[in-house]
């Protein structure tokens, strides 16, 4: 006879971190009103309850923060010695991790995501890429050989709410470290940790200007990307408004780093660790609701396993526990707003529609929040919209393949390519496979990891450009001829 395993709750404290009831825009080193006299109701997903009111920046908020950090390029930030540059990026590093709990749960509150995943990934690997940025920053010139790197002036960075603090690490460190200045949005929907950043650079001392953050909705990154002031976007998030983007800067000369949507394939050969791989396929699409734009969300199984692996994979799926986002617990927490729950359940119901198999596992969900119970969908086809379009939700379709050459035509027959995974024990499988594969992130015999010193991007409709890693240091200087 099975034993059913019961988890107590273990919730996590709120009051860690207190949340003001109003907040403003961080720009020349300290908050102001918004010019705007406009605001905006930031919620728990969880609950669907209010937790503080945000400023809604306009054009002249934006031009005001855009000045700041005009200034303080030109007056201090670029000149300063770049060891001194590193110091402040090992302080926020630092800062970071003392502040670790703080962060934690309030990227969790904002965001829905389960407390283990803010606790364990999400902030370490901010303060992760703050420590390694701070190590590049007195050795550009190494990593450009015969080249002399320069900073290039402001930067405009707009990040998604998938990974509020974490994207914006990856954003502002290696920008910070190449000698520019930053101005910065977080998602209209998680902009909470990023104003509780601006105390960190309070604590940090950064200078005035250096870091100006300001918060609203697309409209707000409309203003940045269109401002003649700054010299660099960054913009992590959709697909369609990448491409906006990209046409407004058209002409302009400013450069440009786009890191976009996915539909990433997961492929199982034969000789593949099963139950290893069934984990891996479990992180892949599951993880943080799969709100990720790498998530494995198209699974390629061999044929000779299938059964095996839908039998295994169903199995797991029931062991998924679904709930408050602040219980240690928690594997799947709350879709982030009503908006995405909606596209995921619109999606699903198009799988249903052109014939795929629904399995869902029983799963009691909480009566309120936006909630979505963990999906697996087989009998997919090619041409349905579950294994075409990007769901960014918690859902699974699952195809077969026969031989390499059919996995790799299957997998690359998408827009996307942002990223993919292969098992299997045979590496010199994973190197045809990587070599062949058009992803810009490839995992072998694992997926979803992550390496400050590993670039991430991708290609086609993924986007262009890379952060992480030495590449990441690219789209933040001028490189002259020495």
């Amino acid at each position: 006879m099975a034993t059913a395993w019961d988890y107590a709750p273990a919730p996590e404290a709120r009051d860690i971190v207190r949340i003001q009831e109003r907040y403003g825009l961080f720009i020349g080193g300290k908050f102001v009103e918004p010019l705007s006299g406009e605001r905006y109701t930031t919620i728990d997903p969880a609950r669907e309850e209010p937790l503080s009111e945000v400023a809604q920046a306009n054009k002249a908020d934006v031009n005001r923060a855009v000045k700041a950090a005009r200034g303080a390029f030109e007056g201090s930030w670029s000149k300063l010695r770049p060891s001194e540059r590193a110091k402040y990026l090992f302080r926020i590093a630092r800062i970071l991790q003392e502040r670790s709990r703080e962060f934690a749960v309030l990227e969790s509150l904002n965001g829905g995501k389960p407390i283990r995943e803010s606790r364990d990934v999400d902030v370490p690997l901010a303060a992760a890429h703050f420590f390694y940025y701070a190590g590049w920053a007195d050795k550009l010139e190494y990593a450009f050989p015969n080249r002399r790197p320069r900073p290039i002036g402001v930067a405009g960075q707009i990040i998604p709410w998938n990974f509020p603090l974490l994207m914006l690490a990856w954003k502002i460190a290696p920008a910070l470290a190449a000698g520019n200045t930053v101005v910065l949005k977080p998602a209209e929907t998680t902009p909470l940790t990023a104003l509780l950043f601006c105390d960190v650079l309070r604590q940090a001392e950064l200078p005035p200007g250096v870091v100006n953050i300001v918060t609203g909705d697309g409209r707000t990154g409309a203003e940045i990307v269109a401002h003649p002031g700054v010299d660099k976007i960054a913009f992590t998030g959709s697909t369609e408004v990448g491409k906006a983007i990209q046409r407004t800067l058209a002409g302009t000369g400013k450069r440009l780093t786009l890191e976009l949507g996915g539909k990433a394939a997961n492929i199982v050969f034969d000789d593949a660790p099963l139950d290893q791989a069934v984990e891996g396929i479990i992180n892949g699409i599951y993880f943080n609701q799969g709100h990720v734009c790498c998530a494995g969300s198209r699974l390629f199984v061999q044929e000779s396993i299938y059964e095996a692996t839908i039998a295994k994979l169903k199995r797991r799926m029931r062991t998924l526990r679904v709930g408050d986002p602040l219980d240690k617990n928690t594997d799947v927490g709350a879709i982030n707003s009503k908006q995405q729950l909606e596209k995921i359940a619109s999606l699903v119901q198009s799988g249903v529609e052109e014939g795929a198999e629904i399995y869902q596992p029983p799963c009691k969900l909480p009566e309120r929040g936006y909630w979505f119970v963990p999906t697996v969908f087989t009998n997919v086809a090619q041409s349905y919209r579950i294994a075409q379009e990007e769901i960014f939700g918690p859902v699974l379709s699952v195809l077969t393949f026969r031989t390499p050459d059919e996995a790799i035509e299957k997998a690359n027959n998408t827009p996307y390519g942002l990223s993919a995974g292969v098992w299997t024990e045979k590496g010199s499988r994973i190197l045809a496979m990587a070599q062949r594969l058009r992803a810009g992130v490839v995992w072998a015999n694992t997926y979803n990891r992550f390496d400050p010193a590993s670039p991430f991007g991708g290609y086609k409709e993924s986007g262009f450009g890379r952060e992480g890693g030495r590449h990441g240091l690219e789209a933040y200087v001028a490189l002259d001829d020495a």
